[in-house]
């Protein structure tokens, strides 16, 4: 994309005006009105690609501070206030995961696993969708960058496989060989596991932050233990189904498991390197496991893992600095978190929460809790960046479910497991997504159609098997 699309800025702009100068509903501070015309503009900006996400944050930021609307009539207190954000330990734990993820990809130990998976399970083509699968779900909790993990690891080495068994991308007649069945396959997998940690995309401590905010603490090891079950069943489920409704015209890949045990021979032994990178991400899962128990925080913990790669050189502070998807997060994360939590602060989500409770408080829970999800799953069709839909959405749906009397846990928890799946939709509906996409294996029909299909399975497994479960572990 162009950097500045000035067409869509003026539109934006014209958008943020709009809501700006838009009477002030009654019980509304006008600097909570006014922080959300900036907040809406910024979010619509992302989604109409006005801009880049970093430079929309920046815009944000400086609109904020500029307007004086966190802290009126004292501007140094007003730009101290808009630049809060960057001293959360949310933002940092997602910034400081990216520069760990970098240690896989630069070992090679994240390929390393994935060759050794498909030597184990390749045989078959839904044997190979597995152990793509496994990899993906072994990488998951330290590299929160799902585009990294299925973009970066998975995706080469998928695409290499199917261009081994006569998939070609430029060669439609040849795609349903392999190449789009491992496609959707991969892709779901990535979304399945980004939902099962805490640190498996980059939204997910967003949601954190944001439950936060209403009184709700979600740990790491909270959300992953109420995550497992529907997880790992999606995980069994989903590349079967997918092997039904879109089956490969390959069934035997007896040459997959040769082809990785050649990767892997060129690769040689296990590195110094790898072995470090493999004991930082244990002690990075224990901590994190363990964190309540120890009382270390798990940002703490990212911080201990990275020094620990700094110290032995695995990684540079070079690596670290070049690093820009970190650094890109961390901005634009900084900015959205800023203003979606003063608009909680300001009153403006207890406000919209107790409009909608005095609309629909006639509805028990139980009636209230799918129809919120579910209007949170399908709005996924109106948004092309999953951090943009939990930004604008999550605090708000949030809001209007505890003020109806949803366990606040089991509610922040299943909108935040949507965070992931609800990208199996759309082409354009997660960060990984368009790289997939991009290898033209899969048209736009058959993506949104079988999406639509996985849709109905995860909602269904993680609401129905997944409901069991937390009612079993007492989130309700």
């Amino acid at each position: 994309m162009k950097e500045i699309n000035y067409k869509m800025m003026l539109a934006t702009l014209a958008f943020g005006l709009l809501i700006w100068f838009l009477p002030i509903p009654e019980g509304v501070k006008p600097e909570a009105w006014h922080l959300l015309a900036i907040f809406l503009a910024t979010i619509l900006g992302i989604i109409l690609k006005a801009a880049s996400m970093g430079t929309m944050s920046m815009i944000a930021i400086a609109l904020v501070a500029l307007t004086g609307v966190l802290a009126p009539g004292n501007p140094g207190k007003s730009i101290s206030m808009a630049l809060s954000s960057f001293g959360d330990k949310v933002i940092w734990l997602i910034g400081i995961s990216f520069f760990i993820a970098r240690g896989f990809i630069k070992t090679g130990l994240g390929s390393r696993i994935a060759y050794l998976f498909i030597r184990v399970f390749g045989r078959s083509s839904l044997g190979l969708g597995y152990g793509l699968g496994l990899a993906d779900l072994v990488l998951a909790p330290a590299i929160p960058s799902n585009t990294a993990r299925g973009g970066g690891i998975i995706y080469p080495i998928m695409k290499s496989m199917a261009l081994n068994f006569g998939s070609v991308p430029e060669k439609p007649e040849t795609h349903r060989k392999l190449g789009g069945y491992l496609t959707l396959s991969c892709y779901n997998i990535n979304l399945i596991t980004s939902s099962m940690f805490l640190t498996g995309t980059a939204s997910n401590p967003m949601c954190q932050k944001f439950a936060a905010d209403l009184g709700i603490n979600i740990t790491w090891m909270s959300w992953m233990w109420a995550a497992i079950i529907p997880g790992i069943v999606s995980l069994i489920l989903v590349p079967y189904i997918l092997y039904k409704i879109y089956p490969p015209e390959i069934k035997s890949t007896g040459g997959a498991p040769k082809m990785a045990s050649e990767k892997l021979k060129e690769m040689g032994a296990v590195t110094r390197n790898e072995w470090l990178m493999l004991t930082a991400f244990f002690v990075l899962l224990f901590l994190w496991i363990t964190g309540d128990i120890f009382k270390i925080d798990a940002t703490t913990t990212a911080f201990i893992g990275l020094v620990f790669l700094l110290l032995s050189q695995v990684l540079t502070w070079e690596d670290v600095k070049s690093e820009k998807g970190a650094w890109d997060t961390i901005v634009w994360f900084s900015a959205l978190v800023m203003m979606g939590s003063s608009l909680n602060s300001l009153g403006l989500i207890p406000w919209f929460s107790e409009l909608v409770r005095a609309k629909i408080g006639g509805l028990s829970w139980t009636m209230a809790f799918p129809i919120i999800v579910l209007v949170y799953f399908y709005s996924h069709y109106m948004f092309a960046s999953a951090t943009a839909h939990v930004a604008s959405m999550y605090a708000a749906l949030l809001g209007v479910g505890i003020t109806i009397g949803i366990p606040p846990m089991l509610l922040a928890l299943s909108l935040g497991f949507c965070g992931g799946i609800f990208g199996t939709l759309t082409h354009y509906g997660h960060g990984p997504a368009p790289v997939f996409f991009g290898s033209t294996f899969v048209d736009v029909k058959d993506w949104w159609s079988k999406g639509f299909v996985l849709s109905i399975v995860f909602l269904v497994i993680w609401m129905g098997i997944g409901g069991l479960w937390w009612k079993m572990i007492g989130l309700y």
